[in-house]
């Protein structure tokens, strides 16, 4: 069992930055695929940049804009968010899933999800 807290989401301007934070706790020693996705209203879940097995992903939307890290002794994910959009906007959630190296884009692959952090970009 894992736990994920998500901080750092919060209202910016276009072309702004946020970082996010993801705290992990409870079962961390295992290898784990993880991953930033965001859902705004009315959209599906979409993956955003995910890490393991030592390689990141990030979806085309966010490519040259967002970075993708981890502190493994701190169990802290992050998302470096620089030259916001609007379209940006959404709720932002981190998740994990037990991996040996392989990584997903669907979110339906992964079993632990934060609560989520607002991250809103205005014009």
């Amino acid at each position: 069992q894992v736990q994920l807290v998500e901080s750092g989401g919060g209202s910016v301007q276009a072309g702004g930055s946020l970082r996010l934070s993801c705290a992990a706790s409870g079962d961390t020693y295992r290898r784990y695929c993880m991953g930033w996705f965001r859902q705004a209203p009315g959209k599906e879940r979409e993956g955003v940049a995910l890490i393991g097995g030592g390689s990141t992903h990030y979806t085309d939307s966010v490519k040259g804009r967002f970075t993708i890290s981890q502190d493994n002794a701190k169990n802290t994910l992050y998302l470096q968010m620089d030259s916001l959009k609007p379209e940006d906007t959404a709720m932002y959630y981190c998740a994990a899933v037990r991996s040996g190296g392989a990584c997903y884009w669907g979110p339906s692959m992964y079993n632990y999800w934060g609560q989520g952090t607002q991250v809103t970009v205005s014009s």
